[in-house]
């Protein structure tokens, strides 16, 4: 009886230690991040001969221009809406599934900085400005770069204390967010970012209601005939797949999406797919026909609200000019290198030294 007694105990010890390890799931952060040291110098060596030229698939979308992605604790910043946003403003520098190399990488105290493609738009040094002239021209002094205008982006890994100690593959697993290092093709690293009911579709070459021209591309190839009309008001374009004697698809698309699949078949049955399929989240270039409610544009993207100032040239100020400043502000008298003594009316001027004079 006690022998009994003490197996029963024990699977029940045994049971409650499993589930307590169950419990205890691995942070966002892999563990052995809290306990690495900080990097050493040789590893440092050791990282950048790893990753410096290296090719890989993208997962997330980078904008172009000088604002990057920042990856820390697995999340990316940043957000989708805001992703959305600079690409439509400055252009994708590279989309998920588009192959990258990354061009530089630089190891600071938090944080490792990736370059891919390039690297995002730099400033140049006051050497690089200077230019000869003669009988013949001007010819800069520096000689030209050709990759003095880049088309690439950037992503940061920032931890919380210092960079640690870690090997190339724990490095490329922290990346996963954003980079591929993995798959063989384009097309397998561009299923990885879609939805598990996108995924399916694409790998079966079908169209859904839902998808916007990527996925149709991805899932259909290029269209061999393309036919854009009108129904009202609402302009559409059509991508024919397909030539009779065999099934012929029509995919029609409002803007970057897919609204209608109609399907003609060999036996001259018509099917029409209208209901939507699958939701994806609106494209890039939805951002340039205006703002959805509720959402908001970041300071700098915002334009200038505020009406350019009236100036007027040298001279007596006429008593209507005198009277209207005596109410809505003072007059500024400003310098400039084509023209002096302007008279600027009604708004601040930023002082500037070699600008504003009395």
């Amino acid at each position: 009886m006690s022998g009994r007694l003490f197996r029963i105990c024990s699977l029940v010890l045994l049971s409650a230690a499993l589930a307590s390890a169950d419990d205890k799931q691995p942070p966002a952060n892999p563990s052995w991040l809290e306990k690495a040291p900080p990097i050493s110098k040789q590893t440092r060596m050791d990282l950048i001969r790893a990753f410096n030229a290296e090719l890989v698939y993208i997962r997330s979308p980078f904008p172009m221009g000088k604002t990057g992605l920042k990856l820390e604790n697995g999340v990316i910043t940043p957000d989708r809406e805001q992703l959305q946003l600079l690409m439509a403003t400055y252009g994708p520098a590279a989309k998920p599934g588009d192959m990258a190399m990354i061009s530089d990488i630089v190891i600071k105290d938090r944080l490792i900085h990736f370059e891919i493609n390039g690297g995002p738009v730099k400033k140049k040094k006051w050497y690089q400005r200077i230019e000869v002239g003669g009988m013949g021209g001007t010819v800069p002094v520096a000689p030209s770069d050709s990759r003095a205008n880049p088309r690439g982006s950037f992503v940061d890994l920032v931890f919380e204390r210092s960079v640690p100690e870690m090997t190339p593959q724990q490095l490329k697993d922290l990346l996963r967010p954003v980079f591929d290092f993995n798959s063989k093709s384009a097309v397998e690293a561009y299923l990885e970012t879609v939805p598990p009911k996108v995924k399916e579709a694409i790998t079966n070459h079908n169209v859904l209601v839902g998808m916007n021209r990527e996925m149709v591309i991805y899932a259909k190839g290029r269209p061999p005939k393309k036919d854009r009309e009108k129904d009202g008001d609402t302009e559409y374009e059509e991508w024919i797949y397909g030539e009779p004697p065999s099934d012929v698809d029509f995919i029609r698309f409002v803007g970057d999406e897919v609204v209608r699949v109609e399907t003609m078949k060999v036996g001259g049955q018509k099917v029409v797919r209208t209901e939507k399929e699958v939701n994806i989240n609106p494209p890039a270039t939805a951002a340039r026909e205006g703002e959805r409610p509720g959402q908001r544009r970041p300071a700098h993207l915002r334009p200038c609200l505020h009406p350019k100032p009236r100036v007027r040239t040298r001279g007596p100020v006429p008593r209507r000019i005198r009277q209207k400043a005596s109410r809505s502000g003072p007059l500024i008298r400003i310098r400039t290198r084509l023209q002096t003594g302007r008279w600027l009316h009604g708004h601040p001027v930023q002082q500037t030294p070699g600008i504003l004079g009395g």
